[in-house]
């Protein structure tokens, strides 16, 4: 990579990464997994800067999208702690917070990346498509399965869980 190149690589970096580093959490669902997610995403996005110039951002996305999906694969079994993280501050909030991460982390990696693009990245159904490598069709019915799994998992949310509008 050129000088020129890793300027426009840097700048990128630093522009994007907190936003990308905020859908890596919520792919992830663990700080620490979020960065090595994104930093796995970036590295990829780096050696291929010439190409993926032009929308370095949705290359990024989609990479922590695939890898994400190949880590969920990988492991499936829980993984004890040493001791439990102190509670939270309690709160309605903080409440509903808990509750949508619990029920996201329960569903199936595609339902939960497909919510997470829609709603949390706000994209359109499209660009989710392209993410995702599938058709927009597939994206409204794994958006309206992934969301009535939702209620069914956690009923207090099915106020917050109903589409106020579709962009497309």
């Amino acid at each position: 990579m050129n000088r020129e190149a890793r300027e426009s690589f840097a700048a990128f970096v630093a522009a994007r990464s907190g936003s990308l580093v905020r859908t890596a959490y919520v792919l992830a669902g663990d700080q620490h997994a979020a960065e090595d997610l994104l930093q796995s995403a970036l590295a990829k996005t780096a050696a291929r800067w010439g190409r993926v110039r032009e929308n370095p951002e949705g290359y990024v996305r989609r990479a922590m999208y695939n890898e994400q999906v190949t880590r969920w694969r990988r492991r499936r079994r829980e993984s004890a702690v040493a001791e439990l993280p102190e509670p939270a501050a309690a709160g309605p909030d903080v409440d509903l917070r808990v509750t949508l991460q619990r029920a996201l982390l329960a569903l199936p990696p595609r339902k939960r990346a497909v919510l997470v693009l829609r709603y949390y990245e706000d994209l359109p159904e499209r660009e989710v498509a392209e993410i995702m490598g599938c058709s927009v069709g597939t994206v409204r019915s794994q958006t309206h399965r992934a969301l009535a799994r939702l209620r069914e998992l956690a009923p207090d949310l099915a106020a917050h869980l109903e589409p106020t509008g579709s962009r497309r």
